[in-house]
């Protein structure tokens, strides 16, 4: 099973594709509700990764797949351009897991 990267950037598209995830950047509601049904067709892909700007230009659409199929696996991701914390979410595990704080 592959992972797959649905983005708004053109960079996290290019880290994502130094590691071997494959993917595309789209721009538009339409071309990111045509970028998740095409990935969700599929058969060789196990997780659709998209990024937090693409799940917000068609929500309803993303949670209407997570709510009726099993696989492709939809993961919310955050990209440079997030505003969610991710940095300090890391902190808040390690300090957490390993009582390791930064």
């Amino acid at each position: 099973m592959k992972f797959f990267l649905i983005s708004d950037n053109i960079d996290t598209q290019l880290g994502m594709r130094l590691s071997g995830v494959e993917g595309t950047v789209v721009h538009e509601p339409e071309e990111v509700a045509a970028a998740l049904d095409e990935a969700m067709s599929r058969s060789d892909v196990g997780v659709v990764l998209m990024t937090d700007h693409t799940v917000k230009q068609c929500r309803e659409k993303v949670y209407n797949y997570k709510l009726t199929r099993k696989q492709p696996l939809i993961v919310e991701i955050p990209d440079r351009h997030s505003s969610s914390g991710i940095s300090d979410t890391i902190a808040e595990y390690l300090r957490e897991a390993v009582g390791i704080k930064l």
